[in-house]
């Protein structure tokens, strides 16, 4: 999967094969514009605002609140992609806009567009990572509406890419109790235990991530079967025995190899015999060509917003080994390019 410059039409195939377009400005200027452009309709309300069927640039600007000229060119440069149609004077919401931008919709992915705003900024500092090698700490930024962002965010995105995750994570014949490292907003510990009945969840994670996830967790409409604990998953002690599964997901590329190997320790200790420790994340792909585009991009970004960067599965499997664990082979999703979950059970 690549982004980058797409010709259309046969005239502009030609010119791509000669090389004689800016692709530079393509996958620079014109790529931050069609970004922020699908951002400004998401976070505007555009979208939602052609829910219920076409509508003039003047109705969307009066259900939006907004000016009806700057409308009408959000729209016009909306219409040029996958997501807005244009016919005569009005314009309609495509099937990929329904899907993915209405809040309707289960993977609905407004909240995570809404985040990209702050994302932006961190994206931002790449000259001064690149200089320096410093990474930023994104838990220690995230407070107050920052902090809220950044949980409603990540929730819109277990809702898009729970599906995969759910049916292939290794769940144990009868399985009771799991326990989910960092998962704030539970929403994959709800889409688990809707998947295997019986099972009960808890949700560890820090004291304002746990203030903020709380309403989202909430909504999940799961009752006691999924709550949370607030505490510290380097620090706490996660008990002798006690869990059937323990899931961490996107959290590895937070701490160091010492930490994740002294939590693989503590992880298989809590685990029941025939238990499962589900480690989820971003892959590091060992070449620029294992990893396509997307993955190599996702390289960065970890590399840039987290103490650590993304681990090789064979690494995860190692703390797992060291902490008396089987090693499972790594899953690679398919919907999601370059991540996947490296699973270990206890014998």
């Amino acid at each position: 999967m690549r982004v980058g410059l797409i010709p259309e039409g046969p005239l502009e195939r030609v010119i791509a094969r000669l090389k004689v377009a800016p692709q530079p400005l393509v996958e620079t200027q014109m790529a931050y514009t069609l970004a922020r452009v699908i951002m400004a309709g998401a976070d505007l309300g555009v979208f939602e605002a052609l829910k219920e069927g076409p509508a003039t640039a003047a109705e969307v600007a009066e259900r939006c609140g907004t000016d009806p000229g700057a409308t009408g060119k959000l729209l016009f440069a909306l219409a040029s992609t996958d997501y807005v149609r244009h016919r005569g004077e009005r314009f309609e919401l495509t099937p990929v806009a329904r899907k993915w931008l209405l809040a309707e919709s289960p993977e609905c992915l407004t909240d995570k567009l809404r985040l990209q705003r702050l994302e932006w900024d961190w994206m931002g500092r790449s000259e001064e990572y690149v200089r320096t090698g410093t990474p930023l700490e994104l838990h220690a930024m995230t407070e107050g509406e920052t902090w809220d962002a950044y949980q409603r965010g990540m929730r819109a995105m277990a809702g898009a890419f729970a599906g995969e995750a759910v049916r292939r994570l290794p769940v144990p014949s009868g399985a009771r109790d799991l326990l989910d490292i960092g998962g704030s907003h539970g929403h994959y510990s709800a889409a688990l235990c809707r998947r295997h009945e019986g099972l009960r969840a808890v949700v560890l994670d820090l004291p304002p991530a746990v203030e903020a996830a709380a309403p989202l967790l909430e909504a999940e409409g799961m009752g006691d079967r999924v709550v949370h604990r607030a505490g510290d998953a380097l620090r706490d002690d996660l008990g002798d025995e006690d869990w059937d599964v323990v899931m961490i997901v996107q959290l590895v590329h937070h701490f160091s190899d010492e930490q994740n190997r002294e939590l693989a320790a503590r992880v298989a200790r809590a685990l029941r015999p025939g238990g499962v420790y589900a480690i989820m994340d971003a892959f590091r792909p060992k070449t620029p060509g294992e990893a396509g585009q997307v993955g190599a991009m996702l390289e960065f970004y970890f590399a840039l917003t987290s103490q650590s960067g993304t681990w090789t599965p064979e690494e995860m499997a190692d703390w797992q080994r060291s902490a008396g664990l089987a090693p499972k082979r790594p899953i690679r999703f398919r919907t999601t390019p370059g991540a996947g979950i490296q699973a270990a059970v206890k014998r």
